[in-house]
């Protein structure tokens, strides 16, 4: 089964606009206090600095506007599984828009305000289910709106790995969407019964091909907690390293989810 036809789960739209401007405001908030040296601190993410991961940040939520700027597709072509799956076609383009976004915007909270006001108009003036073209395909922007949960989320985390100090904190709805997202597309890509995967308090879903138990205690379980699944997902973390580190637990001959991994980068 592919992503594009397995069903996908639904989500709140207004709880997850809430979820956006939060998570939004959090980076907001952090950035506003950082100094010039944080900004030029490298990240886990290849060349690119903390500057140019907040000007990426700014670019996944204006995503939205750019798409809305765009015709409106004649029909919904894809779901929200096929998102992850499709990011990494974009990884080139996305890198040279990035550092051109650091080197036009050097005053990065007032770049982040303009972002955060744009996006609560756009929001008010569009219902949730008018199309947009993504690079998965055309979807709804109540369904796009919870793939800019995601990229918030992942990213936060990136800039908290980056700057030493407090965490920025992480809203609670964000973090269970993203976890439940990219969970179900651990399913999508290994579709079946024979492992279940907990993250609690989020999600549990059932993947890979094999014999499917219908009660009791599954034979092959795989749990861990939501940022360890994210970090896994999206391969800012490996199975070899989570398990070494004993941030996941794994029972049963069909709990290897190394080779499935990374979802998304």
């Amino acid at each position: 089964m592919s992503p594009a036809k397995k069903r996908a789960r639904t989500y709140d739209p207004a709880r997850t606009r809430a979820a956006v401007l939060a998570q939004l405001g959090n980076v907001r908030e952090a950035v506003a206090g950082l100094t010039p040296q944080q900004l030029a601190l490298p990240t886990r993410l290849g060349k690119w600095t903390v500057r140019e991961l907040v000007a990426h940040i700014g670019m996944a939520v204006t995503a939205i506007e750019r798409a809305l700027d765009l015709p409106e597709p004649p029909k919904q072509d894809a779901t929200l599984l096929d998102w992850p799956f499709a990011t990494s076609a974009s990884a080139t383009a996305i890198d040279d828009f990035t550092r051109r976004l650091a080197e036009r915007h050097p005053g990065l909270d007032t770049y982040l305000a303009d972002i955060a006001r744009n996006l609560g108009e756009q929001l008010d003036a569009h219902p949730g289910t008018r199309l947009l073209a993504t690079n998965a395909g055309a979807l709804p922007l109540a369904d796009y709106l919870v793939t800019r949960a995601v990229e918030l989320v992942v990213h936060t985390d990136d800039l908290n790995a980056a700057v030493p100090g407090p965490d920025i904190p992480l809203d609670r709805q964000a973090l269970a969407a993203a976890t439940r997202l990219l969970a179900d597309a651990l399913a999508a890509r290994a579709p079946g019964g024979a492992t279940e995967v907990r993250i609690p308090p989020y999600a549990v879903v059932q993947c890979i091909e094999g014999p499917r138990h219908t009660r009791g205690t599954p034979p092959n379980v795989v749990e861990t907690d939501p940022l360890t699944w994210i970090r896994l997902a999206t391969g800012r973390l490996t199975w070899q390293e989570a398990m070494a580190e004993a941030k996941v637990s794994a029972s049963g001959e069909r709990a290897d989810l190394g080779p499935l991994l990374p979802l998304m980068s």
